[in-house]
């Protein structure tokens, strides 16, 4: 007896349906992690070129995209769909990290070029004991020197000296105390460069 034909093949199964911006968002606001996946894949490519665009480094823009995603899951209860569209929304959380990011990088310059200020020859240092945050980023990045150019930077910012003052109370040539003023904040300055939100930075040793 021939057993009669049979097509052992499963039956097709359609493609599921690509969800739409509005269906993305919805599921986005209420905390649905698959689109917030599929957000992600949708529009980081928007996030990031606009980030790139305006700050001009990629690993910059980089750490913006994943800010701006964090930012908008954990604020996604505040988009309003009547307010317009949700990829307009990310834009707009975009723009706001971007701003961020400046700052910092503002912030970052400006504080290297502080500790190069006091490095001055015969320059007056400028006491602001109210800056808190940045002494203790300084002093994070001092850390980091080698002993020699860590001792020079210390006494300057935090002794208010300047290099003919350091030589004096050290003991070492004035020649030398430049030399290790600069290679310090070379590498203060290439540090601060490197940290997220950082920058192409500038300062004078003086």
């Amino acid at each position: 007896m021939t057993a009669p034909s049979v097509d052992a093949r499963p039956p097709l199964r359609s493609e599921p349906r690509p969800l739409s911006d509005r269906e993305v968002a919805d599921g986005f606001v209420s905390g649905d992690e698959r689109c917030l996946a599929v957000a992600h894949a949708r529009w980081h490519g928007l996030v990031h070129t606009l980030a790139a665009r305006t700050l001009g480094d990629a690993r910059e823009a980089e750490d913006v995209g994943q800010q701006v995603f964090l930012a908008a899951w954990r604020g996604r209860a505040g988009y309003r769909p009547e307010r317009g569209p949700f990829p307009g929304w990310l834009v707009g959380i975009t723009r706001r990290k971007i701003a961020d990011a400046l700052a910092a990088r503002t912030r970052r310059r400006d504080l290297v070029v502080a500790v190069g200020e006091r490095l001055s020859p015969g320059g007056v240092a400028v006491p602001d004991p109210d800056r808190v945050v940045e002494r203790l980023v300084v002093t994070g990045e001092l850390a980091k020197l080698p002993a020699a150019q860590r001792e020079v930077l210390a006494m300057a910012f935090y002794g208010d000296l300047t290099q003919v003052q350091i030589a004096e109370r050290t003991g070492l040539p004035l020649g030398t105390v430049k030399s290790h003023a600069r290679r310090g904040l070379d590498r203060m300055r290439r540090s601060m460069s490197e940290a997220p939100g950082g920058g192409t930075v500038t300062a004078g040793a003086g």
